[in-house]
């Protein structure tokens, strides 16, 4: 599977963004989640692989022992720089790192934990092959994915209002990759070929998402995710438009503000 150098890409405005309004508009119950499900674990380092601006950071960091080593890398950059702003409750050493080629020694960590970015690596087996290369012997991966998009109210109707101004090449980020990674049984032959034995526990979870107003979640989405690339490339000029167009679809569906909407997601444990 090849993933496009756009969609990996998120630089300093699409950084900024991303964590005023899409952290707690769909992100933070989730990490809320996944931090609670590694703090029962009995771990002494944990790895965080695609940590973005440290949303899942900061929860780790209030839930794990003091002691424990705490490790959060991205792939970009610009994400990391606004992590680091952010501030957390405990030192913790972030890196920029690649999940495609982990810059640790074999067996490092007792736990890695990746919230919302398996989907965007290039090869999933084989960072997840990584993964288990740097877990100890009956260490844990926890990792979460977006459920279908359909399941996801605000993608959903954001993506068919941008969609419905490019007829001819409509963008589909939203649905090809940050909801692209379904069914369960896809992840399950990911982890297999990664060389991790046994079923790995799925569990599908609903929550809401959230948001002040239709427009805010407009801007979320259309230039705070990487779907603002795919606006871009087709027509620079029209960013504008096509926030003003999913702000209308938005206000239609749900009201102008506050509007609330039911996200849901995939969450996955396996052990080494």
């Amino acid at each position: 599977m090849q993933t496009r150098e756009n969609d990996r890409r998120f630089g300093e405005d699409i950084a900024t963004l991303y964590q005023d309004l899409l952290v707690p508009m769909i992100f933070t119950p989730y990490a809320v989640d996944l931090a609670s499900r590694l703090a029962r674990l009995p771990v002494a380092s944990v790895l965080e692989l695609a940590a973005g601006t440290g949303v899942v950071t900061r929860e780790l960091a209030s839930r794990l022992a003091p002691d424990v080593q705490l490790v959060a890398t991205d792939l970009n950059e610009a994400m990391l720089a606004v992590a680091r702003k952010q501030g957390t409750s405990r030192p913790v050493r972030w890196r920029q790192a690649d999940a495609m080629a982990l810059p640790f020694d074999d067996a490092s960590f007792d736990a890695v934990a990746c919230q919302f970015g398996a989907m965007f690596f290039p090869d999933r087996a084989h960072a997840f092959a990584e993964a288990r290369r740097v877990l100890r012997p009956g260490g844990t991966l926890w990792f979460n994915v977006w459920d279908g998009i359909q399941t996801n109210d605000f993608a959903w109707v954001i993506q068919q209002a941008v969609a419905g101004l490019f007829p001819d090449d409509p963008p589909r980020f939203l649905e090809r990759l940050p909801h692209g990674y379904v069914p369960a049984s896809a992840i399950a032959r990911d982890l297999a070929q990664a060389g991790f034995a046994g079923e790995p526990l799925i569990e599908t979870v609903a929550a809401r998402s959230q948001a002040i107003t239709s427009a805010m979640a407009a801007i979320a989405y259309c230039q705070g995710t990487p779907l603002r690339n795919e606006i871009v490339a087709r027509d620079p000029a029209r960013l504008g438009e096509a926030t003003e167009a999913a702000t209308a679809a938005m206000t239609a569906r749900f009201g102008a503000g506050p509007v609330t909407g039911r996200i849901q997601a995939l969450v996955v444990r396996i052990d080494r």
